[in-house]
């Protein structure tokens, strides 16, 4: 089996608040494969955007980091200048908020063009025309008077889908999208999710896809991986991952999701808040929110074992293994 594209392998990450480090990533480890796609899903504070940024080498100042993060086989924490460089026009970024990653006085054409002329040496009127094609692709079709424009005058809609342009002008390997449709409304997150996940299969190109809807990664992603408290708690081929989850929590996401394929009762919530990594109880991280708890479960941390295919941190996985999703669909 060849190595992956991207290799995650423990990384922890503590970063500074209140005076001392605080664990908010714990030894989370996956690898992606040239050309495909990965969903990272979690409640609020799970640690996804944070693995987002531990990979893109965006982590906050006096960040401690352990573990390690490859990519096509090289160390990223040990890339040089000139590699790091290189590192960033085949690992590309969109993030949630397009308005709060775009400089405001200057024009779409500047801020998408500037990477092409400055790092790569392509002429403007090279790179106008390639960013051109590339709006054209997200569906704008009057690219040419969007470049004029400024940030403001476009819709949320409109200014994700130049974001997601501008990722791919450099000719990416990998996509890290960062729940890149919760700001939008839902007629355009459809239209944009469409066009992210068929640019990326033209380009064979691999992507994260980072959300916290379960549902939407089952459609897009050929695996997802499920956090919890800054670790991962299952990981499994997607449609398997949904109809039969072998983690009590992954469970509970999804039963706490509407069916349109029937009719549902009262949907159940899952009880209790989400907590970060620093705030995770001794033992099982979600023991404290589980109805499957016993004893064990709040004194012994789960290692992540396989299980039909897939990875799960539960002491009664094999136990549960088929059950969950009655028990939490009622």
């Amino acid at each position: 089996m060849s190595a992956p594209l991207l290799d995650v392998a423990d990384v922890t990450v503590r970063l500074p608040m209140s005076g001392e480090l605080k664990t908010v990533l714990h030894q989370v480890s996956f690898g992606i494969g040239e050309g495909e796609a990965l969903g990272l899903v979690g409640e609020s504070g799970s640690g996804k955007s944070m693995t987002a940024k531990a990979i893109a080498r965006l982590l906050p100042p006096g960040a401690e980091v352990h573990g390690s993060v490859q990519f096509r086989g090289l160390d990223v924490s040990a890339m040089k200048w000139q590699a790091s460089r290189s590192y960033r026009s085949e690992v590309a970024m969109v993030f949630q908020d397009p308005r709060a990653h775009v400089n405001p006085v200057r024009t779409i054409g500047d801020f998408m063009t500037e990477a092409l002329r400055t790092n790569h040496g392509v002429s403007k009127a090279d790179a106008v025309r390639k960013a051109v094609g590339l709006l054209a692709d997200v569906g704008i079709a009057d690219g040419a008077r969007r470049m004029e424009q400024h940030p403001h005058e476009l819709s949320g809609g409109l200014l994700q889908r130049v974001m997601i342009a501008t990722s791919l002008l450099t000719d990416p390997l990998l996509l890290l999208a960062d729940e890149p449709t919760t700001a939008l409304d839902v007629t355009t997150q459809s239209e944009v999710m469409a066009i992210l996940d068929e640019l990326r299969r033209e380009r064979g190109m691999a992507m994260l896809f980072i959300t916290h809807d379960l549902e939407l990664a089952s459609a897009v992603c050929d695996r997802t991986a499920v956090m919890y408290a800054g670790q991962l708690v299952e990981q499994r081929r997607s449609v398997e991952l949904h109809d039969d989850p072998l983690h009590p929590y992954t469970a509970g996401l999804v039963g706490a999701r509407p069916s349109i394929d029937g009719e549902v009762g009262r949907l159940a919530a899952i009880p209790g808040r989400p907590r970060s990594a620093f705030e995770a109880p001794a033992g099982c991280a979600f023991a404290d929110r589980c109805v499957h708890v016993v004893e064990q479960c709040t004194q012994t941390r789960p290692d992540l074992e396989s299980l039909d295919g897939g990875l799960v941190r539960c002491h009664r996985a094999v136990e549960l293994r088929g059950r969950l999703r009655e028990v939490h669909h009622g």
